[in-house]
């Protein structure tokens, strides 16, 4: 079955239905040791990880690990270019639930990004990248323990599908001879636009299929959060990018009040449903005027399609979701991505789930992750139907490597993700109990420990911060 690998003697594989993993008690689980600090952090990670398991189920439960390869050590062992052999894609395919540490993105072969080509060859579609504050934490921000989000970014869409030509390659110098003398003056809207004949042109598709999905398991998740943070967000610039972002909040929209309309309620639906409320004998002309700021400015037309949208949330859901009962319901509204960069370093404690496309969410969640304390402190996790790989979030950090010294809090929280999707709740919270322990007590990494006032001297090892985390469960 490989060519260089042996797969385990014990254990169980994860198995898959309905997009929803099952977990035996032995599961067989690849891993990635990364490149550069991999060598460091994965064994610091393992530790923690088996620790954790064995406390918390005195030996009922295991994982048999499954070592893999990928990056430069693969190179090592399968030859020149061989960044992604085959033999780590068809374990991962077979066991279904994988971890990786950091991986160099290869200069002169085949691979735009290894993280990229994963995501890609087994289409895991919903990045989800967690960020939420350890009280002593160092951060540039004020008031970080208000941040506690959790941002789902679409994997495999948008201008990370890496569709482009270069200036002057001939497909490059078609496709803009085709856009300038056919496709654009054919769409009135485009008017006299042209696209510079020394451009380099990249394509940014944006599915019903891959926006949906994305949203549909962000809203999946906010039904298994507290009744506070029940809230999904569509982030996007639709604004501007109308048939590629503003289809993704439309269709986002859609999804939300059709397959989940019964615990779902739309942030404008509550403005409407909150005017009957507050006024039970509200016409419908003036509740159309509290939802939409210039209501009396605006074409006779339009009017009429708001008043329109004002009956038809009041005649389909007033029974369901009026009297208060929306309160209680899921709550999806929509933000564009400039104003929600502001928004969560400003009002960081009104936002839950965050839905984005590709671009926007890789900014996003680095944003958010500086609030909380920086990429060092973000664990990530790439989910789809029948597969998922949790991984660090931060590079490899190469004169790091060896020194036994980098933060290995990434990948570390990057395996609670992981033993949470797993279902193994009470492992994952003695790894989150023993890391908010060993940084409360000061016991962190150079990274954290430069940043408290008054600054730690010395500051731990990575792997003596593994076993500080251990001493705190």
């Amino acid at each position: 079955m490989y060519e260089k690998l042996v797969a385990p003697t014990k254990g169980s594989q994860i198995t898959f239905s309905a997009g929803n993993p099952i977990v035996p008690d032995d599961p067989i689980i690849p891993y990635i040791r990364g490149d550069g600090t991999g060598v460091d952090i994965w064994p610091a990670t393992e530790k923690v990880i088996n620790a954790a398991v064995e406390k918390a189920y005195q030996g009922k439960r295991q994982i048999h690990w499954f070592k893999v390869y990928a990056g430069d050590e693969a190179c090592d062992l399968y030859g020149t270019y061989q960044y992604l052999p085959e033999d780590t894609l068809t374990a991962i395919k077979t066991y279904g639930v994988a971890i990786k540490g950091p991986l160099t993105t290869p200069v002169g072969g085949g691979i735009r990004s290894l993280n990229v080509a994963l995501r890609q060859i087994f289409d895991l579609y919903a990045c989800v990248r967690p960020c939420r504050y350890y009280p002593g934490t160092p951060s540039p921000h004020k008031t970080p323990e208000k941040l506690d989000v959790i941002v789902y970014r679409e994997n495999t869409e948008d201008i990370y599908l890496g569709i482009e030509w270069a200036k002057d390659s001939e497909i490059g110098q078609k496709l803009i001879a085709l856009l300038n003398s056919e496709l654009i003056p054919a769409t009135a809207e485009h008017k006299n636009k042209q696209i510079p004949l020394d451009s380099g042109i990249g394509i940014k598709p944006i599915s019903k299929t891959g926006s949906q999905r994305l949203v549909r398991r962000a809203i999946e998740h906010a039904l298994r959060l507290p009744a506070d943070k029940q809230q999904v967000t569509l982030v996007h610039k639709g604004n501007i990018m109308k048939y590629t972002e503003g289809a993704f909040r439309d269709w986002g929209y859609e999804l939300a009040t059709s397959e989940f309309r019964d615990v779902c309620v739309t942030e404008r639906e509550s403005w409407i449903l909150s005017n009957r409320e507050k006024q039970s004998d509200i016409s419908i002309e003036d509740n159309a005027r509290l939802i939409e700021p210039g209501y009396n400015s605006l074409t006779a037309e339009k009017q009429a399609k708001i008043c329109t949208e004002v009956e038809q949330v009041l005649e389909s859901i007033w029974h369901s979701h009026g009297n208060g009962q929306w309160k209680n319901k899921i709550m999806v509204n929509d933000r564009i991505a400039d104003s929600i960069f502001q928004q969560i370093q400003t009002r960081p404690d009104e936002y839950s789930i965050l839905a984005t496309m590709n671009l926007n969410g890789d900014y996003l969640s680095d944003a958010a992750a500086a609030v909380v304390g920086g990429l060092g402190m973000g664990p990530g996790a790439n989910i789809g139907d029948n597969c998922a790989i949790f991984e660090a979030t931060h590079g490899t950090a190469p004169k790091h490597a060896g020194l036994d010294r980098i933060n290995p809090g990434s990948l570390i929280l990057s395996a609670v993700m992981m033993l949470e999707y797993m279902g193994w709740q009470e492992a994952a919270d003695l790894i989150k109990k023993g890391l908010a322990g060993a940084i409360a007590n000061r016991q962190v990494t150079y990274d954290l420990a430069r940043l408290l006032e008054p600054p730690v001297d010395p500051p731990l090892k990575c792997s003596q911060f593994a076993q500080a985390i251990i001493d705190n469960f």
